[in-house]
């Protein structure tokens, strides 16, 4: 069978959505190396350009499902995509576990759009309404449905709790799949059609590179980040920023001595809740100075456990 003729639109929409991605994945590492405030990255706008990047790659995949098997479901294809987007999910899950073992990503962005392809598989041969609905229904379901019910690890990838959990990227089934059949919903409300004469649709010279970097997204979101995370280290390596435990740990003796606790034993625990921050990146991710206190106190627990006063 001849392979699907490629919609360039749709790669180049993808293409932008990359290089947004890439954007904010070093306005992060920016911040993760002390390069620029390490509340910047966790600011409102810049969560909103990364929620509006994830709901841009949602949004694109739920129209490609439709455009792929737009007369009739090619379920070779499909399952072929499926593993290999679940294949490159899992190795973001080991990679960042290698990395941040307290924050790893154990359900973002490809676990989730390997997760909504499956939920979205009724609905591409259904009216554009369904879908619609269906997509409607993913983004207010944690507004109505949140329960603390859902609060076990391993029902966080729900989205269905009412606390959230600590990792590098969360995207949970409820709402994110809503923006996958929401792309498949405009897929079907509004035609796309795939290009008749040939491998390619006419567009701008311009779009070239924006279409050849969507062809590649998946190989691209693989290798950015380490590659971005490897050059910053290099960096870190040979201009190490200061020791900017000092003064947290001066301050935790401080707080740690006004409750009666030897000054040994304050020393060791808070130098230890130092470290221990530091070695596993508890604090990345954390969205204000609540949650990072609160980050710090579950690490000073455990290493105060190990002490004695």
């Amino acid at each position: 069978m001849s392979a699907r003729p490629r919609w360039g639109a749709l790669d180049a929409a993808r293409g932008l959505a990359v290089v947004a991605m890439v954007v904010f994945h070093l306005i992060w590492d920016l911040g993760h190396f002390g390069h620029i405030a390490a509340s910047i990255p966790w600011s409102a706008p810049v969560k909103a350009f990364g929620h509006a990047i994830a709901f841009s790659f949602l949004f694109i995949a739920g129209v490609s499902l439709v455009l792929a098997n737009e007369d009739h479901m090619r379920w070779p294809a499909f399952w072929r995509r499926f593993a290999i987007i679940a294949g490159a999910a899992a190795l973001v899950s080991a990679g960042t576990y290698a990395i941040f073992p307290a924050a790893f990503v154990f359900f973002g962005i490809l676990h989730c759009i390997a997760a909504a392809s499956l939920v979205a598989l009724p609905f591409l041969r259904g009216p554009w309404l369904l879908a619609a609905a269906a997509g409607a229904f993913f983004f207010a379901a944690p507004h109505v449905l949140a329960s603390p019910a859902f609060n076990s690890n391993w029902l966080q990838w729900l989205g269905l709790s009412t606390t959230e959990p600590l990792t590098q990227d969360w995207r949970p089934l409820f709402p994110w799949a809503g923006a996958l059949l929401l792309g498949v919903a405009a897929a079907k409300a509004l035609p796309l059609p795939v290009p008749a004469g040939g491998r390619e649709d006419r567009l701008p010279r311009a779009s070239a590179a924006l279409k050849f970097l969507g062809r590649h997204s998946l190989l691209i979101y693989l290798a950015h980040q380490p590659i971005l995370f490897a050059v910053f280290s290099m960096l870190a390596f040979f201009s190490p920023a200061p020791d900017e435990t000092a003064d947290f740990v001066a301050a935790c003796e401080t707080s740690c001595r006004a409750d009666g606790a030897g000054q040994q034993y304050c020393h060791d625990a808070c130098l230890c809740t130092a470290q221990e921050a530091l070695r596993t990146k508890a604090l990345a991710g954390a969205a204000d100075d609540a949650e990072r206190g609160r980050r710090l106190n579950a690490i000073a627990r455990r290493c105060m456990g190990n002490g004695k006063k």
